[in-house]
């Protein structure tokens, strides 16, 4: 009698176990169809297993100026500070999930009193009825089907996701502080540089007053001058104004008021690194907004597991135990003492659709997390090859802007001296100085460019937050 009760108890206890083979949670892996397309498109420089995503900050920005701002931004700037707040929630979420495996305990202490009909079913025995109970409930769920598992594992790839974006965020702010610190060195070189042509020009409109006293030119050619004097105050007024705005910014990525920015010049500024890329597939460990991309894919992953298990019945071991009586006095007597020991499986059956739409939607929220994914390498792949180009351009540019201005700068000197000994006429002399001016500022966006496309390839590539 015995054994033909214990068989059914123990089939209702082993069946679950034995399902899960078939309809455990799922492992991730990695979507090769993702990763094995991602790559550079680049003809100037090899590629190897070297990056120079490796590099620190501090080596590559040797401008000890700039580092000192960078480590200043990396301590106060506001969106940094935000990232870590989010790393400490996902991080509280992480503890909640390991403790899903553990059983819930809950204590209570009650008083009831009653007011007993007459006619009731006790009313004619007694009028009132008080009760006191302290008691504690225990709960457990066995992890049958993974879902408890699948939950922590989303809850640690949210963790990981919200790392990674702080190290986003920390590579972005290191960029934005270097171009624009590059930016104020390169507009400090053109207002420099606009500054000396101003006071050339009003020398030239000296001279051009005196040429027209002596006769040589006319009134036309001393208006023309004074035009170009006034023009180049004018650049000179914008290119101020651009020093104040850009200083403004970089206070504020420094987590400070606006207020003046401390700065050396850009002759000083020099490239060390090798521009090394390295493979593509690195880009998977360096680039924290890919990094970041793929936890959220192994997020979504997980919690369509989670769905998934809500098709299957949930095992439940539930006990309450406790002391009950009518009276207070009696309330710590071993006689008030009383237990329930209640377990059973819950099988969902029609609930409204509810777990089928949960599923579906975890579904496409995957698919879509997994195109995020696709579309982070891809969104990477062409950063570094745009940088690449970049670089190559700004530095062929430089040398071709350096031979243009050295022609401008020479046809400007030739051009005065003939219009002194009334061999040119004032419009040369005007063209060539106004096309000297342009060439060097152009000559300064170049280097300004060359320094830029190395910070942006320095992203691209994943470095700035080791």
């Amino acid at each position: 009698m015995k054994i033909s009760i214990l068989y059914p108890r123990l089939l209702f206890m082993v069946v679950p176990i034995l399902l899960v083979s078939c309809f455990a949670a799922k492992n991730y892996e990695r979507p090769e169809e993702v990763v094995n397309q991602a790559n550079f498109r680049t003809d100037s420089l090899s590629q190897d297993s070297l990056t120079m995503a490796t590099v620190s900050w501090r080596e590559l920005f040797t401008d000890t100026t700039l580092q000192g701002y960078i480590e200043e931004g990396l301590a106060e700037n506001i969106d940094i500070r935000i990232a870590l707040q989010r790393i400490l929630a996902a991080e509280a979420y992480v503890k909640q999930g390991r403790a899903g495996f553990l059983p819930t305990l809950q204590g209570s202490a009650q008083y009831t009193h009653q007011e007993l009909s007459p006619n009731s079913q006790f009313g004619n025995l007694f009028s009132t009825l008080d009760q006191f109970q302290v008691s504690g409930e225990l709960s457990w769920e066995a992890d049958i089907w993974g879902k408890i598992r699948s939950n922590q594992r989303a809850f640690q790839a949210s963790y990981l996701q919200s790392v990674a974006a702080h190290k986003a965020v920390k590579t972005d702010l290191i960029a934005n502080i270097a171009t624009l610190y590059y930016q104020l060195l390169s507009l400090d070189e053109q207002v420099r540089i606009t500054q000396e042509t101003v006071q050339t020009r009003q020398n030239s409109l000296e001279t051009t007053q005196a040429l027209k006293e002596a006769g040589n030119v006319t009134a036309v050619a001393v208006k023309q001058t004074e035009a170009q004097w006034y023009t180049a105050q004018a650049i000179l007024i914008d290119l101020k104004n651009q020093i104040r705005l850009m200083e403004n910014t970089l206070s504020i990525l420094l987590g400070k008021e606006p207020g003046d920015i401390q700065r050396t010049t850009l002759e000083t500024q020099e490239i060390n690194t090798s521009l090394s890329v390295g493979v593509p597939v690195q880009l998977l460990r360096n680039r924290p907004d890919v990094i970041s991309a793929e936890y959220a894919l192994v997020n979504a992953f997980e919690l369509t597991n989670v769905a998934r298990s809500n098709f299957y019945p949930s095992l439940t071991l539930s006990a309450t135990g406790g002391l009950q009586s009518l009276e207070l006095g009696t309330l710590f007597d071993s006689s008030s003492l009383f237990a329930t020991i209640i377990t059973g499986l819950t099988q969902p059956i029609f609930n409204g659709r509810r777990i089928r739409t949960q599923y579906e939607v975890s579904q496409a929220q995957q698919e879509e997390a997994r195109l995020n994914f696709r579309q982070a390498i891809l969104t990477a792949s062409k950063e570094v090859s745009d940088a690449l180009y970049s670089y190559g351009a700004a530095t062929e540019k430089i040398d071709i802007k350096n031979k243009e201005f050295e022609a401008y700068s020479t046809a400007t000197d030739y051009s005065s001296a003939l219009l002194e000994n009334g061999l040119a006429n004032y419009l040369e002399v005007l063209n060539a100085q106004e096309n000297a001016l342009g060439s060097n500022l152009d000559l300064i966006d170049a280097q300004f460019n060359q320094l830029q496309s190395m910070v942006n390839l320095y992203v691209a590539v994943g470095g700035g937050w080791q």
